[in-house]
């Protein structure tokens, strides 16, 4: 039976998200979206990159889509990996700007980040679905498209993110991410799954999004 691909904008092909810049029929905007320049962009405070991540683009080797949910950790924050500072397990945490981060979850879920200043990074958690999904979909063996990417765990297998992107740097390579050609509306709440700084209003979510890990609503 032919996948289901129900929800989901449009399919892009894989050669599309390896470019320098998505045509608005590519990534659902009015305007190209440009290729971000971790330089530029990410180097600031990973609460401001995590607010300004929604709505961009980010692929790995051409399939990939809208990030639509993120958390922001920053180097000072308890719940951090990087609070204790350097270890062999987040060292990637402290180097330059726009580099990943990638480490297992329980032993099991990859979890894919952008590394902005040094001890601080963004936890992407969901994306919108939008190029290559039919590879996401034997990736992940099913066809629902709204739970493809719908969580960190998800986003890394159906992506095929693993420690083998674990300090790769971002537009230089196989991993892309394209700015939003505007500001969408955007809701913050409570991070989830973490036991330290629990109030801190740090997770960051597309408003009105059928793709997000978990409903996320102002203040919650």
């Amino acid at each position: 039976m032919a996948p289901r691909f129900q929800g989901a904008r449009r399919v892009l092909s894989t050669e599309q998200g390896r470019r320098g810049r998505l045509s608005p029929r590519e990534a659902g905007g009015s305007t190209v979206r440009e290729q971000c320049h971790p330089a530029d962009f990410l180097d600031r405070p990973a609460v401001e990159v995590a607010r300004a991540l929604i709505g961009a683009v980010l692929t790995h080797d051409g399939v990939g889509g809208i990030v639509v949910e993120t958390e922001a950790y920053e180097a000072d924050d308890p719940a951090s990996h990087s609070f204790s500072g350097p270890t062999a397990r987040n060292a990637a945490m402290f180097g330059p700007p726009g580099h990943a981060y990638v480490y297992r979850s329980y032993g099991i879920h990859w979890c894919f980040n952008v590394v902005c200043r040094p001890g601080s990074a963004v936890l992407v958690r969901a994306l919108e679905p939008t190029a290559g999904i039919p590879a996401m979909v034997r990736r992940r063996s099913m066809e629902d498209v709204r739970s493809l990417c719908s969580g960190p765990g998800k986003l890394c297998q159906a992506l095929a993110i693993s420690d083998a992107q674990n300090g790769m740097p971002i537009g230089r390579g196989a991993l892309r991410l394209f700015l939003p050609p505007t500001s969408p509306t955007v809701v913050a709440g409570r991070r989830i799954g973490i036991s330290k700084a629990v109030d801190r209003p740090w997770r960051f979510g597309l408003a009105g999004s059928r793709f997000l890990s978990k409903p996320l609503r102002p203040g919650e």
